[in-house]
């Protein structure tokens, strides 16, 4: 304990043995009014000379560690594996609906550690490298989907050579960006590339993540909240809504009509449409002024 704190304490007892209310000692002394009074009933209690000791001795030293009892541990068990792995926020619900008992989230947490391998939340600022930037041909291709009311269009683009790609589909699953992705890297981008970048949306998951090894040596997720680490893929979405599906919200009965109408803007897009980042040359065009339809 340091002497401010024993000084503290001291003019505690004198302010109080004058008769001043433990609300104006707690302003006095810049304290919480809960503190004076236990500062007080200790000093009552045992004297100033013995509280200042018993005081000292119980600031020595790392504190022991509360320990729960075992029944509330199991307890903590059972609600776990009887609500399908649910978390620590469920399981504060149940024990305190069920017994009665409330415990913090992260002590929760903790006493779940001593028996199962809890997984780390997910971190968006987790270290995912640079932004990646290409200089050859098949180095980075970015994924993307835009939302079309009961339609969605699976987008990927090529951010050196500016070649693109697109898939309409009914919904955004996993199973439907794995499609896009064989579709895509097969007719568009030679069947493999350096890096695949895609967002953290769900599309972007399980058998698209397991079957994009197939076709990249690697694939970032990018940042969320970060529009510029998609910004190629974000400005040929915008593209395809100026140019191509507009901002209409399509129905499940206009899919091939829409997937027909995509397929023609590509073709415009890659053979005849000049691209500013190209030289004002089209993505596919071999020499400058090689603008065919």
């Amino acid at each position: 304990m340091d002497m401010l704190k024993e000084t503290l304490i001291t003019l505690c007892g004198e302010l109080h043995q004058q008769g001043l209310p433990k609300s104006h000692i707690a302003k006095r002394l810049g304290k919480n009014r809960e503190t004076i009074h236990i500062w007080i009933k200790g000093i009552e209690q045992h004297g100033l000379i013995e509280f200042l000791d018993r005081y000292r001795q119980a600031k020595k030293g790392e504190r022991a560690k509360r320990k729960v009892n075992p029944l509330i541990k199991r307890w903590i068990w059972e609600i776990r594996e009887r609500e399908y792995d649910c978390c620590g926020q469920k399981i504060q619900y149940f024990l305190n609906l069920e017994h009665g008992i409330h415990l913090s989230v992260p002590k929760i947490y903790e006493i779940l550690s001593e028996k199962y391998i809890i997984r780390p939340k997910w971190k968006k600022n987790k270290v995912r490298g640079e932004v990646p930037k290409a200089s050859v041909p098949r180095e980075v291709v970015q994924m993307d989907t835009i939302d079309f009311g009961e339609l969605y269009a699976f987008t990927a683009i090529d951010i050196f050579t500016r070649e693109a790609d697109i898939l309409i589909t009914t919904g955004l699953t996993a199973d439907l960006g794995c499609q896009f992705l064989h579709q895509s890297m097969r007719r568009r981008f030679d069947g493999h590339v350096k890096l695949l970048q895609t967002d953290g949306g769900p599309e972007f998951k399980a058998e698209f993540e397991s079957n994009a090894q197939l076709f990249c040596d690697r694939h970032r997720v990018a940042r969320p909240y970060r529009k510029n680490e998609q910004a190629y893929i974000e400005s040929f979405n915008r593209t395809v809504r100026k140019e191509c599906l507009g901002w209409v919200k399509y129905r499940v009965a206009q899919l091939s009509e829409c997937q027909e109408m995509a397929e023609v803007f590509l073709r415009r897009y890659h053979y005849h449409r000049p691209h500013m980042g190209r030289g004002m040359i089209p993505p596919l065009s071999n020499k400058e002024g090689d603008c065919r339809i």
